[in-house]
């Protein structure tokens, strides 16, 4: 049932969402307020696309942070971007990683004008996504761009924070 996923071009996807990118910043002329709403429609995005990629992924129940980062980079950003992510710089407690894209489908057909390459992160959506895709199974993180391509930088790094993980509590009901 889930085996045949419907896909778009990696070419559509990265005009639509330059298109809604750059209304954004018509509408908003300030590059963090775009990167704060960028954030908050991919965490929506994320707390909704968890579902459906735990169904059609079968990945049962992760058993550590590290195995979580893994399932992201090699399996969600291959599912609905096409690419594999590297995990990499991970602090010595476990609770910290870098996820780089080699290749940003968000990204490929963009130049962004010098008065934004300091201020605004493009693909921020990425980063929302991820929080709220991990928020919904009651895993808390921060998620934030270090480097971008668009940036200058050599690589597109995107940091991941872990704050907490929340145990489901059931209390019974006493009567």
């Amino acid at each position: 049932m889930f085996s045949k996923s419907e896909k778009i071009s990696v070419e559509l996807l990265s005009l639509t969402y330059g298109t809604f990118v750059a209304r954004l910043l018509k509408e908003n002329d300030n590059a963090e307020e775009v990167n704060l709403q960028l954030h908050k429609i991919g965490s929506n995005i994320g707390n909704r696309l968890i579902d459906e990629f735990l169904s059609k992924s079968r990945k049962t129940a992760c058993k550590d942070f590290r195995e979580i980062a893994d399932v992201i980079a090699k399996y969600g950003f291959k599912m609905y971007l096409g690419v594999t992510a590297e995990v990499a710089k991970w602090n010595e407690d476990d609770t910290q990683f870098s996820i780089y894209i080699e290749n940003n489908p968000l990204s490929e057909f963009v130049m962004l004008p010098i008065h934004l390459q300091q201020t605004l992160w493009y693909s921020n959506l990425l980063c929302g996504v991820i929080k709220g895709a991990l928020e919904k199974i009651n895993v808390m993180v921060e998620c934030e761009f270090k480097q971008d391509t668009l940036r200058g930088h050599d690589s597109t790094e995107i940091i991941v924070k872990l704050v907490e993980i929340v145990e489901d509590r059931y209390e019974d009901d006493e009567m």
